[in-house]
């Protein structure tokens, strides 16, 4: 199954939080994981601000950093293209959404995911309505 994970439920993978065991469950069952390129920005995004807030240690930071490198080296990393933007512009018309979400629901699509998995609710409610086959895990982060 190829599997593409939205940065708010690939952070699951990362850091404990209600959801992890299922991230976990996912992954070793997939044929393949999808992200988009903008992914791993908002997740070292996201880490940096639980460095800055004291519930990451600057150790734990690298090391957590190092592991998404690593996962991403594996994963089929879909850039931001024309065909995307357009998906991308298109699901801004008929959702609400913030821009980076409508590009990760865009990605999903272009790279024909068989699974899209995210937490966050508007996301899930637009990828479901774009066709996508979604997953929608328990929010955190």
């Amino acid at each position: 199954m190829n599997l593409f994970f939205d940065s708010s439920a690939l952070a699951k993978r990362y850091i404990q939080e209600t959801g992890t065991e299922r991230v976990a469950e996912l992954i070793s069952g997939a044929s393949s994981l999808g992200l988009s390129i903008i992914c791993l920005t908002e997740l070292i995004s996201a880490l940096c601000r639980r460095r800055r807030e004291k519930k990451l240690s600057h150790e734990q930071y690298l090391k957590t950093k190092r592991t998404l490198f690593e996962d991403a080296e594996d994963a089929n990393i879909v850039s931001i293209t024309d065909e995307v933007m357009a998906r991308a512009v298109d699901l801004l018309e008929r959702w609400t959404l913030r821009s980076a979400d409508s590009i990760q629901v865009a990605s999903a699509a272009e790279w024909g995911a068989d699974l899209f998995v995210s937490a966050d609710v508007r996301q899930c409610d637009a990828a479901r309505g774009y066709g996508l086959a979604v997953e929608e895990l328990p929010a955190g982060l």
